[in-house]
């Protein structure tokens, strides 16, 4: 049996310390620039001395035109490299490893950020009332998908030389490659569509041209849906064959999760949108348990871990990583606690709302305002009720959103 503490050796890159991640989180603490600032570092400050052999950062935009929020970190070719260096040295202060985490947001940017949107192909977005906030996304051409692929390899290429141990590209969630993935996003008819072998041709690129611009001693990971939980989409099976393809490609390590803008099953039990219920601990367990006989990769296990007897449940169903996100929010010293054999736990919120759109925003919006008080140097505790935070988020993002128009305007 592996027990938490024990190191994985990745194919590349250095080793990790242990089985614990500190999964990626949208923390929505860009300073002016979409730059990494003293807040970011020293909520990884916290982190890193909280003991997880892992840090995955919120997820780093390729593209400066286009952002999942107005407080999103930017990483391009000509961005200062200074704050990110801070950054990683700030996520490495503790002796563990940081990985970016890189990421393209296509059809899921508001209309208040940007005025054309891309996707595989001009399919609208879905959440019901709320639909009208995003707008109808242009069909990528030849030349944008090259573009994007060698901005996801610039990106990774500059986290590298600001002393990030690895990336982690961003494949689930619904965002650009996710909805390559989707046969309910992507009904293109050329050599990105169709097959399954099409549709992940975008993510297989993006992996291999990072592994060609990092070379050997860089960890490169792919974030995966185990399945999108939209009758039709992007299933098990699916995840199943594409972790195949991109061991191929030099891949480490693929992290486990699930869901979609369209299906928030990230929010937890009672999310889905194809009906399916999922556990109130380790979400996606039972269906991801099903890939691990057959994957050739280590693969990471995230979503609704609490509890140490739970990370412990993960691993022993054969997993390389527990990936842990909300429950740090809550309490960044978990993981230390853990590997000394306590059963320290959290009990994170949950929304009355009747929306499960509005829910699902109001319990994200409590972990960020948990996320701002932690890389302010206090307690996470949070005076906010799920609906209360969600008003004070959408005050923040108006802020926020006029010093990204600012910054876009002048670049």
């Amino acid at each position: 049996m592996t027990a938490l503490d024990e190191p994985l050796h990745l194919s590349h890159g250095a080793p990790l310390h242990n089985r614990i991640t500190k999964a990626a989180m949208e923390e929505l603490l860009a300073a002016p620039g979409q730059l990494p600032g003293d807040k970011l570092h020293t909520l990884y400050r916290r982190w890193a001395a909280g003991g997880a052999g892992l840090l995955i950062t919120g997820h780093v935009m390729i593209d400066g035109r286009a952002v999942a929020q107005p407080a999103d970190v930017v990483l391009e070719q000509d961005t200062p490299l200074e704050p990110f260096q801070r950054w990683a040295a700030a996520g490495k202060s503790a002796g563990g490893r940081i990985w970016m985490q890189i990421n393209h947001p296509g059809r899921v940017v508001p209309k208040d950020l940007a005025d054309t949107t891309w996707a595989p192909s001009a399919v609208s977005i879905d959440v019901g009332r709320v639909s009208s906030l995003y707008p109808r996304p242009q069909p990528m051409s030849a030349q944008e998908i090259a573009e994007t692929v060698e901005r996801f390899a610039v990106t990774a290429r500059r986290a590298q030389e600001a002393g990030f141990d690895g990336v982690e590209i961003h494949a689930a969630h619904g965002y650009l490659l996710s909805q390559f993935l989707s046969p309910l996003v992507n009904q293109r008819d050329d050599r990105w569509g169709g097959s399954l072998r099409n549709r992940a041709r975008l993510l297989l690129d993006v992996v291999r041209a990072v592994r060609e611009r990092v070379g050997t001693d860089f960890a490169v990971g792919v974030k995966l849906n185990s399945a999108d939980f939209q009758r039709g989409g992007f299933d098990s099976g699916d995840a199943r064959d594409v972790i195949k393809m991109l061991a191929d490609e030099g891949a480490d390590l693929v992290e486990l999760s699930g869901g979609s803008i369209e299906s928030v099953a990230t929010a937890g039990p009672g999310f889905t949108a194809d009906g399916r219920t999922l556990a109130r601990e380790a979400y996606f367990l039972e269906l991801a348990k099903e890939l691990v006989a057959t994957s050739p990769l280590p693969l990471m296990l995230t979503g609704g871990i609490r509890r140490r007897a739970v990370a412990q449940h993960v691993i022993d169903s054969g997993f390389a990583m527990a990936g842990v996100a909300t429950a740090l929010a809550i309490d960044p010293t978990l993981p230390e606690q853990w590997l000394a054999g306590s059963d320290a736990q959290t009990h994170p919120g949950r929304s009355r709302l009747r929306s499960k759109t509005l829910a699902a925003g109001a319990v994200q919006a409590v972990t960020t305002r948990r996320l701002a008080r932690l890389a302010a140097g206090k307690s996470s505790k949070t005076p906010y009720s799920p609906a209360v935070a969600l008003l004070v988020e959408m005050l923040v993002r108006a802020r926020r959103r006029r010093d990204y128009r600012k910054w876009r305007t002048a670049a």
